[in-house]
C-alpha cells in the first residue's frame, strides 16, 4: 500500500495530547455552520462520557479538487479560519489531512482502521447521516458501525440542522453568497462569512476621494457577488468599520474586479499586511455616477451605514 501520511495538527488547546485516544468527527466543515455546530456539541456531549479530547479531522484540498477539478465547489473558509472556528466552538483539536491520490485511493477499512483508529487513536466517532468515506466514497455510515462495533468504538449519528424548512448545507450558503445576501448565509454561519488576503498597491482613487481603500490580493475564500457591503476589516490585530466593494469601480474606467475595503477610523500605510473582512450585510449595487461629487455622497453614505451595521 502506497505510504499515506498521518494527519497534521491544525490547531489544539491544553487538552489535547497527541497519541492520546480521542473522539472525532471527520468532514469537510467548510464554513462551520449551525450543522456542523451541531455535530460539535455531539463530539463533545461523546467525549465527555468517555473522558476523551475531541479533535475534528478536516481535508485540504476538497477532494473534489482532485476528483473533479472543474466541479469542485469553491471554499468557504480556509483551513486557518476553519480551525479558528472550530477551537471557538470548543472542540480540542483540529486535525488537517492533506488530501492527494494515495488518500483518495484507500478502501474504506483501511481509511477507518490505518487512519482513524491507529494515526488519530479513535474511540468515538460522530457524523451525520449522509458520511462517506473511502476510495470512491465507498464507505457509510452502516459500514462505519459495523467496523466500529468489532473494535468497541462509539458511534454517534447526528441528524441535519434546518432553517427556513430546508436543511443547513455549505452549498446553501454558497447559493446565498453568490447572489450577495452575506446576511443570509451569516444566520446559517456561526460566524459571519469572511475572505482574506494581503494589501497591495491600487490606483489611489478612494485617497482622492477622502476614502481611502484597500486593495486585497490572494484570496483563496469564496467572495460574494458584486456589490457595496458592510462589514469588519481585521489588520494588525485591530478590527474596524468597514465598507467594501466588490466588482469592477466602473466610475473610473476601469475593466478587472477587485475587492477594496474602507476601514473606517484606520490610518497608516498596512501594504503588505494581511487583511480579513466579515461580509455583514449587503448595502447596494454598483454602479457608475454621473460626477464626482454625486460618487462622493454615496460612499459618504456608504460609509455611515457600514459604521451602523458594525456596531
Amino acid at each position: 500500500m502506497p505510504h499515506v501520511p498521518s494527519p497534521q495538527l491544525l490547531a489544539a488547546g491544553p487538552r489535547w495530547q497527541q497519541g492520546v485516544p480521542c473522539a472525532i468527527a471527520v468532514g469537510n466543515f467548510d464554513g462551520v455552520h449551525l450543522g456542523h455546530a451541531r455535530i460539535v456539541e455531539a463530539l463533545r456531549a461523546a467525549g465527555a462520557r468517555r473522558g476523551l479530547p475531541t479533535a475534528v479531522f478536516t481535508f485540504d484540498p476538497h477532494p473534489a479538487r482532485i476528483l473533479r477539478p472543474s466541479a469542485a465547489p469553491p471554499a468557504l473558509t480556509t483551513p486557518a479560519r476553519r480551525a479558528g472556528l472550530l477551537r471557538g466552538l470548543g472542540v480540542d483539536a483540529v486535525l488537517l489531512w492533506k488530501v492527494d491520490d494515495a488518500a483518495l485511493a484507500l478502501e474504506p477499512e483501511a481509511f477507518y482502521g490505518d487512519v482513524l483508529r491507529r494515526a488519530v487513536g479513535a474511540e468515538a466517532i460522530v457524523e451525520g447521516p449522509d458520511f462517506r468515506f473511502g476510495a470512491g466514497r465507498r464507505g457509510d455510515v452502516a459500514l462505519l458501525r459495523a467496523l466500529a462495533e468489532a473494535d468497541g468504538v462509539e458511534v454517534a449519528v447526528v441528524e441535519p440542522v434546518s432553517a427556513g424548512g430546508e436543511p443547513v448545507s455549505s452549498s446553501r450558503i454558497r447559493t446565498l453568497l453568490s447572489s450577495g445576501d452575506v446576511a443570509g448565509a451569516a444566520a446559517l454561519l456561526t460566524a459571519p462569512h469572511s475572505v482574506g488576503g494581503v494589501v497591495v498597491h491600487g490606483r489611489a482613487r478612494g485617497r482622492t476621494l477622502g476614502f481611502p481603500t484597500a486593495n486585497l490580493d490572494g484570496i483563496a475564500t469564496l467572495v460574494p457577488r458584486d456589490g457595496v457591503y458592510a462589514g469588519r476589516g481585521r489588520v494588525g490585530g485591530a478590527t474596524f468599520p468597514a465598507a467594501v466593494h466588490v466588482g469592477v469601480p466602473v466610475s473610473f474606467g476601469a475593466t478587472e474586479p477587485t475587492v477594496e475595503v474602507h476601514l473606517v477610523g484606520y490610518s497608516g500605510d498596512c501594504y503588505g499586511l494581511g487583511l480579513d473582512v466579515d461580509f455583514l450585510v449587503r448595502l447596494r449595487d454598483t454602479r457608475r455616477f454621473a460626477s464626482v461629487d454625486d460618487l462622493k455622497a454615496q460612499l459618504a453614505s456608504d460609509v455611515a451605514r457600514a459604521t451602523a451595521a458594525a456596531g
